[in-house]
This record gives structure tokens, C-alpha cells and sequence, in this order.
């Protein structure tokens, strides 16, 4: 049984329409004037018997006699491999993508290549019919040459019996016969089970070995040991690998100790850019017309943990009192993974009167290879870095929000804007570009160094500091530091304060 592929239609949507046309129709599409087809004792001459084999018939496809066609009534769709194709070598006809897979009665999926439109012929002499069929191309291992399914059948009107091994159709007002090759259908039956017995046991070997890497995998993230904590300052700890050797854990700890001063503890200590250096600004188009929102209530709980954040951002210098705004903004509370909750603020009607910023973001794929060959990978992010860009002076009242505490704008970039990203981007290559590609990689506010071994670990952790010292751009924080023969940890600690935005030690 073979059911998928693009039978009445390439989706469930385009099925259900084919089926309520086919109801809508409600005639009988059968002409009256074709011959009846039957089967009798006659045709069983030259048969073998008794016997159970499938019907194999020889059939004209694209002008090349292609044998040991299976004769499928149970498959939803007329199927030519791949191999079978290769060796006919068509010219002019062109494939078309097909979305939906093949399944068999086990429901495995078969990806298909595509469909192509064929010329096919059925019978010899004055009954040959020729119509053009629609063949799905599956490259998968068989001993038959192609499929011929429900399709094809239902469009020659042909009617098949595997006991008389004979194929018949209507043709004008007689009736054309195709007849089975009967020692093909036994051989190619044979190796068929081969070649299914053979992928089995392949399938099975693959599934094997995926266990046991998952496995070994597994083992390897069991027997990790935990990271330990390390003070270097007063309060401000951070988690080194327990199996980090101990130079290398020593040099790295002393590197940290050497800067204190890129360090950050909280919002307060946050420096900021010079505007001199990058300053954002929101370019509103000059059509666009203010928008204020009409402000939304919350209950009591919500507005208090609205206030507390509002006065944490007043405290960090990053907002500030506002009493005529021309645009005006709601805040929203967004729930964070640990549980609490963010305040965001809605610059949705501000962000469609702003154009886009189209400069480019890295590439994934691209980071993660040029990492191969490293054997220590330092990540770290920003701390709060939206909010060491200043913005523009005579944007500042743009982005302002209402809260039931009064109206306040920021005087930084906030989070939400539309080409926040694009401008940080820009602000993290200006800084790096002496070291990207190099030792350091880039995405937004994530800082990649890469080093190949305990000795540029080092030495690239101190350019890296030397180049956030000297530009003043955010502080950051380090995360994880990861070798690939050793494990090798960092990860900031915070002081004893209630929840941090990021939880870590921040460097600048």
C-alpha cells in the first residue's frame, strides 16, 4: 500500500476541494460505448499454475520499452526510479516539486525528487493507446523499473488480474491486452526481499550506532564535574571548571583580577557609549503622524512590579520624567524563564513610521564554523547592551510609555525599537574590527573569542579586555569558556542582590 504523493492534489487543503468536486459532480463518467472486459479460461494459457505472483508487464514510456513494471492497484501514485530514468536518458521534460512524501503500509516517509509528465503506451499493433501519465521519480533501490498505480489505471480504464497475469483495456470497441512476464515477476519478487532485508538491516545498524553515540555523549556529560566558585573581588564571584588544569585556572583567574575595572555589577556601574562613538537614531519618516495609546490599567501586583522596575531604571540614569510627549506608549509585563517578569514597553505604532536599518547580521552557520580548530571558546554577552547606546536627543521623547507613576521617556536605546539590532551590530563590529575573524567573532551582543590554546586564551581574553577598556563600549559578561580535549568553564556570580537581568558578572 503506497499512499501520498501529489494524487488529487499536493496538500490537505487541495484533496478536501478535489473531493467535494468529485461529490458535487454525482454522474457517472463512464462512456457507455466501451467493451466489457473479462477473463476467462482462455487466458490462462501459457500460465503456470498454481501460483500467487505479482503482475509484471512490459509498457512504452517516453518511446523506450521499460520491462518489469509492477502492476500496483494499492499505490496512490504512478512511480518511475530514478535509476530507471537515469538509464533512459529523457530530454525535454522538466520535474515539478512535489511536498508531500510517499508512505508505505509501515508509514515510513519517502522524499520524493519530483513529478514528471511522460508519454505512455499500453498494448501493440491497432490497440496500442498512447496518453500522457504523470510519474512520481523516487531514488530508492529496487528490482522494479517503475510503478504503474491507481492513476494510470483509472485513466487507461484498464482492469488487471494477477491470476491470469494479463492487463486489458478498452481500445475503440475492442478490447487491447498486455501480458505478465511470469518468470521476471518471480525473479525480480526474489530480489526484491533482498535488497528490503539489506536496507533493514542497514536502518537497524544506523539506529545502533545513534544509540550509542547518544550514549557515549551522555556518559560524557555525566562524569562533567560541576564548575566551582572563585572570588575575585570583594563579593563578585565567577564559576571555573573544576577539570581545568591548574596553571592555566591560575593564569585565567589572574588575568580577571588584573580587570576590575571592566568588570560590572549592576545597572549603576554601567558607563555607556560615547555618543561620539555610536548614537542611535529613530529617522521617523516625515509623513508619519504621532501616535499616543490610550493607556492600559493593570492590577495592583502588576503595577508594583512595573514600579520597581521604573525606579531601577530611574536609579541606572536610564530614563527620565517626560510631560509633553507627541508620541505615547504603552508598557506590557513579559514573563521571564525564571518566573518573574520583564516590563517591555509596545513601540509597535513608532516602529512602523521608522525605516528599516538593513545592516547585516552574521550568519550562524558561518560563527559556528569558523570556530573549528579551537581549543578554547570564551562567550560572552553584553550586560544590559541596548541600553549603553545613547539615543538621539530629539528622539528621546519619541520613545516615551505611560505608566499609572507619570509619563517617562528613555535616554538610552531601548529594547523593542525596530533597528535596535541593526545599530548595536554596526556599534560591536566598529569596536572589533581589528580582532574579527581573527580571535574574536560577533553576533549582536554575544562576544565569541576563540583561542587555540591556554597561552592565547589568555593573551586574547587580555586583548579583548584591552579593546572594551579603550572604546568604553558595554560591559559584558563571560559565560562559558569550552575547549575541545578540555573542559575549561567561566561563568559570572553575582553578588548577594535580588534577581539580576543577567544573573552573571558583567565585564565593560
Amino acid at each position: 500500500m503506497i499512499s501520498g504523493g501529489a494524487t488529487d492534489g499536493d496538500s490537505g487543503r487541495a484533496r478536501k476541494a478535489h473531493g467535494r468536486r468529485l461529490e458535487s459532480l454525482g454522474v457517472d463518467l463512464a462512456p457507455k460505448s466501451d467493451p466489457t472486459i473479462s477473463f476467462g479460461p482462455e487466458d490462462l494459457k501459457g500460465i503456470m499454475a498454481p501460483h500467487n505472483d505479482a503482475l509484471l508487464v512490459t509498457l512504452t514510456v517516453a518511446n523506450y520499452d521499460v520491462a518489469r513494471i509492477f502492476v500496483d492497484t494499492g499505490s496512490s501514485v504512478n512511480i518511475l526510479f530514478k535509476k530507471t530514468l537515469d538509464q533512459m536518458k529523457v530530454e525535454g521534460f522538466e520535474y515539478d516539486p512535489i511536498s508531500t512524501p510517499l508512505f508505505g503500509f509501515t508509514g515510513h516517509a519517502v522524499q520524493t525528487i519530483g513529478q514528471i509528465m511522460l508519454p505512455l503506451s499500453l498494448g501493440t499493433g491497432p490497440h496500442r493507446i498512447t496518453k500522457m501519465s504523470c510519474f512520481t521519480v523516487v531514488d530508492a533501490p529496487s528490482s522494479y523499473n517503475g510503478i504503474l498505480g491507481r492513476p494510470a489505471l483509472a485513466d487507461f480504464r484498464a482492469v488487471s488480474s494477477t491470476y491470469h497475469q494479463k492487463l486489458k483495456y478498452p481500445s475503440g470497441s475492442h478490447v487491447g491486452v498486455v501480458c505478465g512476464d511470469h518468470k521476471s515477476s518471480r525473479r525480480c519478487y526474489v530480489d526484491e526481499v533482498k535488497v528490503e532485508l539489506k536496507r533493514s538491516r542497514t536502518e537497524v545498524g544506523m539506529i545502533e550506532t545513534q544509540k550509542r553515540i547518544i550514549s557515549r555523549n551522555e556518559a560524557q556529560l555525566i562524569s562533567e564535574e560541576e564548575p566551582e566558585m572563585v572570588e575575585i573581588g570583594a563579593q563578585q564571584h565567577v564559576r571555573v571548571a573544576a577539570d581545568l588544569d591548574p596553571e592555566t585556572k591560575n593564569d585565567l583567574l589572574a588575568c580577571l583580577k588584573a580587570n576590575p575595572d571592566v568588570f560590572a555589577w549592576s545597572p549603576q556601574e554601567l558607563q555607556g557609549v560615547s555618543p561620539a562613538i555610536m548614537e542611535h537614531c529613530l529617522n521617523i519618516l516625515p509623513e508619519a503622524r504621532p501616535v499616543k495609546q490610550k493607556k492600559r490599567y493593570f492590577g495592583p501586583e502588576e503595577d508594583k512590579i512595573i514600579k520597581e522596575q521604573v525606579d531601577e531604571l530611574l536609579r541606572a540614569g536610564h530614563i527620565r520624567e517626560v510631560f509633553v510627549p507627541t508620541w505615547l506608549s504603552n508598557v506590557v509585563l513579559v514573563p521571564k524563564s525564571s518566573g518573574k517578569w520583564r516590563m517591555c514597553v509596545d513601540f509597535r505604532n513608532l516602529n512602523k513610521a521608522c525605516p528599516k536599518d538593513c545592516y547585516p547580521l552574521p550568519r550562524i552557520d558561518q560563527l559556528v564554523d569558523s570556530t573549528a580548530g579551537n581549543q578554547y571558546l570564551c562567550l560572552m554577552d553584553a550586560y544590559q547592551g541596548y541600553h549603553q547606546i545613547p539615543l538621539a536627543e530629539e528622539d528621546q521623547e519619541k520613545v516615551s510609555f505611560i505608566t499609572s507613576e507619570g509619563t517617562f521617556c528613555y535616554v538610552v536605546m531601548p529594547f523593542g525599537l525596530k533597528n535596535a539590532g541593526a545599530t548595536y551590530q554596526r556599534l560591536m563590529d566598529k569596536v572589533f574590527s581589528a580582532q574579527v575573524g581573527r580571535n574574536v567573532e560577533i553576533y549582536v551582543d554575544d562576544i565569541l573569542v576563540k583561542s587555540k590554546g591556554s597561552t592565547d586564551l589568555i593573551k586574547d581574553l587580555c586583548e579583548t579586555f584591552a579593546t572594551l577598556r579603550s572604546h568604553g563600549p558595554p560591559r559584558v559578561r563571560i559565560i562559558t569558556s569550552f575547549g575541545s580535549t578540555t573542559s575549561a568553564r567561566l561563568e559570572g556570580g553575582t553578588r548577594d542582590t535580588p534577581d539580576s537581568e543577567t544573573g552573571s558578572a558583567h565585564s565593560r
